[in-house]
């Protein structure tokens, strides 16, 4: 059985969050940023170790999304990666799994942006795809984020949703979603 920690970011000692960062820029390669990794700090990670080797990581953030002329206090999920090696094990699903605790426990929405190979991990999980179309406040006002389209994912709780809606992130450095 694998045993998932939870921390949030302030309680992680330095080493543990050099491993985190390696192990994203292991699993995620080109695609990982200094951004990507700044997204993932300041909330609640999902830590899995086998002995002294982290193989598992997931955190939560919380951010605001605006959807139904309401800012809705999300739950985002950043980070989530297993080693290469360690996949297909059910890692993933129980980091989510913990993730999901939080978001029901502490937010009105969850939500992500997934990537091809992540989305039917989450769409199994009841994770929702949006289905209207993405934007983000950016500092210059609401731009569109059409390359989005797609691959938001929300996770309900006490929200109400309307899928084919507008929803708007609130803005970051990086990647706004």
């Amino acid at each position: 059985m694998t045993e998932v920690r939870t921390a949030h970011t302030a309680d992680l000692d330095e080493a543990t969050l050099k491993a985190a960062r390696a192990l994203l820029w292991d699993v995620f390669e080109d695609d990982m940023t200094e951004h990507d990794w700044e997204h993932c700090l300041g909330g609640i990670h999902a830590l899995v170790w086998e002995g002294d080797e982290l193989i598992g990581h997931a955190a939560v953030i919380q951010r605001r999304l605006l959807h139904g002329g309401r800012a809705l206090r999300t739950g985002y999920v950043e980070g989530v990666a297993v080693r290469a090696d360690r996949r297909r094990r059910g890692i993933a699903a129980a980091m989510m799994a913990e993730l999901e605790g939080v978001i029901r426990r502490a937010y009105d929405l969850g939500a992500l942006g997934a990537s091809d190979e992540g989305a039917a991990l989450y769409e199994a999980r009841g994770w929702q795809r949006w289905q209207g179309p993405t934007f983000a406040l950016a500092p210059t006002g609401i731009q569109r984020t059409a390359d989005e389209d797609g691959f938001i994912f929300v996770f309900p709780a006490e929200a109400p949703l309307d899928l084919t809606g507008d929803l708007t992130c609130d803005w970051r450095d990086g990647d706004a979603w």
